[in-house]
């Protein structure tokens, strides 16, 4: 979770779930028209505002046909244009219908005008300006104030940036504390910049879960801190860890890492446009992010940075985009930064990378003012810090989205609980779940562990065959995201369904 707000909320959703299958006059979680029921009754997906591959493009180059089950009497040929079932949205987004409108009017604007288009553009939006058509917005959606956030760079580069700024290690305070199983270019950042500063792995400190357990526990991170804490320079997690998807408690790890004197960061790939955040109330340092797995703004679109306003003036690598905006064409030799996140900018920002980010944040703001209710309260004075509205809808439809995948995934004969995994027999393909079962301590993404493990790449490839797409991590994760911006029940539902299908199919092959 990202703070400490209530207990345990499984019962919550699965009560939420219950409610709605009662009123539904179904009998059955499974049924398939339960999934039609719920989707009918949803008002806040926006499925019709992307673009969803195919199912024969999804399909395995050279698949085998034993792993496509028979499913229904049409041909392969009269399914291959459906939509598949794109469950991949925390590895890569969807691409929104207006993305290639937006980037050809960029175009447009670049053949019409040329450079003139940096003050002059056709559509109102000036290149010199660029970033800011897309700031505020993602104010917002991390919790942050305007002058918090700067849209930049590269989300590994922009780690660099900051750490370049707020890494300063001394002889007693020098440590750098992070999940072990942290994504491998965040691990990578960590171990160069204490290298570069003649600091031996020892000033590392990744921290393991507990043995037979896949996700860090909040009391042994706190253990961690008060014990370590006098060492410690940065705490740097990611929000929502990529292999487990568990969804840290950053509002405690925060206030315990400053009761330390620890400085504490987040990296937000996984939670940026996935759950609820609000690094400025929470007192978060810094923070950085990607944007093209929730955010949908396309492979390797422009990431993004936060910096509390309490560290405004620190030192930092200079750029021309970082220098005061107003003076900036006046090319002095002296530089004065932008207030702000903005003053950490280095280059200008590519034109085309940022309106794929517009176009997505068009469709999320189409949420908070689609008439859906939220439960965020009225607009913060200009200029302070916010939750978008569309983020509390979506976190809504969330929890319930992948408590209905989870229900399914649970209600499956090859799933067990963790205790029982442990079997080298590819005869007995088994699953489990190794994100939190508490909805509060996680996003949307399931991960499930295969035993033995070498049976996920035939499952995987097995899922893609009938067009259910999701993406592996070794050894043994197949992640499943429900995205609430355009996943549907349906989808859950065929995923499930799927899945069991294709592990039958699998074992009837052997």
């Amino acid at each position: 979770m990202g703070s400490s707000q209530q207990p345990h909320a499984d019962g919550v959703v699965q009560r939420r779930l219950t409610a709605v299958l009662s009123a539904s006059g179904e009998s059955s979680l499974a049924s398939p028209k339960f999934a039609v029921y719920l989707d009918q009754q949803d008002t806040v997906s926006r499925s019709d505002q992307f673009h969803f591959p195919s199912v024969a493009t999804v399909r395995p180059p050279g698949e085998a046909a034993a792993l496509r089950p028979n499913r229904s009497s049409a041909a392969p040929s009269e399914r291959d244009s459906e939509s598949s079932v794109y469950l991949a949205g925390n590895s890569l987004g969807l691409m929104p219908n207006s993305t290639p409108k937006l980037i050809q009017e960029e175009l447009e604007a670049w053949k019409s005008q040329g450079v003139l288009g940096h003050v002059e553009h056709p559509y109102e939006r000036p290149w010199v300006k660029i970033d800011e058509i897309v700031t505020p917005t993602l104010a917002e959606i991390v919790g942050a104030k305007p002058s918090e956030v700067a849209c930049m760079g590269s989300l590994t580069s922009n780690i660099h940036i900051l750490f370049t700024t707020f890494y300063r290690p001394t002889s007693d305070r020098h440590k750098i504390l992070y999940e072990g199983k942290a994504f491998p270019s965040d691990q990578y950042a960590f171990a160069s910049q204490a290298e570069m500063r003649g600091l031996a792995s020892s000033s590392l400190l990744p921290m393991d879960p507990r043995p037979h357990e896949y996700t860090l526990r909040t009391e042994d991170i706190l253990q961690m801190i008060e014990e370590q804490g006098d060492s410690i320079a940065i705490i740097c997690f990611g929000a929502v860890q990529y292999y487990s998807g568990q969804w840290f408690d950053m509002e405690t790890i925060t206030k315990a890492g400053h009761a330390k004197g620890c400085l504490v960061a987040f990296d937000c790939a996984h939670a940026v446009g996935n759950v609820p955040i609000r690094l400025h109330d929470w007192g978060v340092d810094f923070a950085a992010w990607c944007s093209y797995k929730y955010l949908n703004a396309g492979p390797g679109g422009i990431a993004g940075l936060y910096v509390h306003e309490r560290w405004a003036d620190k030192k930092r690598l200079a750029g021309w985009w970082g220098h005061d905006s107003s003076t900036r064409f006046a090319m002095p030799n002296v530089f004065a930064p932008n207030p702000g996140a903005a003053g950490w900018q280095l280059s200008n920002p590519s034109v085309l990378d940022v309106i794929s980010l517009y176009s997505s944040l068009q469709v999320f703001k189409s949420v908070g003012s689609s008439g859906s209710s939220s439960t965020g309260g009225g607009r913060a004075p200009e200029g302070e810090a916010k939750s978008a509205p569309f983020m509390a809808i979506l976190r809504h439809r969330s929890l319930l989205l992948t408590g209905y995948l989870e229900a399914l995934l649970k209600q499956s004969p090859h799933y067990v609980g963790i205790e029982r995994l442990g079997s080298t027999d590819l005869k007995q393909i088994k699953f489990t779940l190794i994100t939190p079962a508490d909805p509060e301590e996680r996003g949307a993404q399931l991960s499930l562990l295969f035993d033995p493990p070498e049976a996920m790449d035939a499952i995987f490839d097995g899922l893609r065959s009938v067009g259910v797409l999701g993406d592996e991590r070794r050894p043994g994760v197949i992640r499943l995201a429900p995205v609430p911006l355009y996943n549907s029940f349906r989808d859950a539902h065929k995923a499930a369904t799927c899945l069991d299908e294709v592990i039958g199919q699998h074992l009837a092959s052997l």
